[in-house]
């Protein structure tokens, strides 16, 4: 069962766990679609996190009683077809592993004992769970590693992070969709724009989506618009 608690009049938080895996993550994304398709525009926002979401909604047309009502008629709704489609949808990313992007990997080999064409195997083997969108826009934050590149953040964050740089941080990865300051572990870039300022979620990814991370080599990055 949900818990459902005030943050102030008109926004709501919706848990469903008190951990990070994949079965609460599926709760969280069925239960946009099952907000999105029952409340229609009485719902201003929904942010989802981790095992999460956030609800804004319009004090003009209800109250928080009543919301708190819909929303947990809403979660005994079917719309699992709706988000399957979404759960099983696998966005793939072409990853350039070359060491002038990959500005930390010397010292994910050195912490992990791991040479790197075996940190790169481990990191493009596996699909990735999109859990959450935040920090900045389209910064998609993926889960879960494998343990053998499981990585701290970096003690002294970089000023500036090169966009497209692919980061580890402790059991996650996720890609710099824009030059911010940053304290992930950078191990390649992608040559994509993660932003699609065209779209409704401006991200290229969404919450529930999978992705898998595809090494190319640097002609491939550079064809494909990559900037070293």
């Amino acid at each position: 069962m949900a818990r459902i608690e005030a943050v102030n009049e008109q926004t709501l938080i919706v848990y469903f766990g008190d951990r990070i895996d994949d079965a609460i993550a599926a709760d969280v994304n069925r239960a946009i679609f099952q907000v999105r398709e029952s409340l229609g525009d009485l719902v201003t926002d929904i942010i989802p996190s981790y095992n999460s979401m956030l609800i804004g909604f319009d004090l003009n047309r209800t109250d928080r009683f009543d919301i708190i009502k819909r929303i947990r008629l809403a979660l005994e709704s079917n719309t699992d077809a709706v988000t399957n489609n979404n759960d099983n949808q696998v966005v793939e990313i072409p990853v350039y592993y070359g060491e002038e992007v990959a500005l930390d990997m010397s010292d994910v080999c050195d912490k992990t004992g791991l040479d790197s064409e075996s940190v790169i195997k481990l990191h493009s083997e596996k699909e990735y769970r999109v859990y959450a969108i935040g920090f900045s826009p389209g910064f998609a934050y993926l889960g879960s590693l494998d343990d053998a590149i499981v990585m701290p953040r970096k003690s002294t964050p970089r000023l500036k992070v090169p966009t497209g740089s692919v980061g580890l941080a402790d059991n996650q990865t996720a890609i710099y969709p824009s030059s911010t300051p940053g304290g992930w572990q950078i191990i390649g870039r992608t040559p994509l724009n993660m932003v699609d300022w065209d779209s409704e979620s401006l991200a290229k990814v969404n919450v529930g989506n999978k992705v898998r991370f595809c090494p190319i080599d640097k002609d491939e990055f550079l064809k494909q618009g990559g900037v070293l």
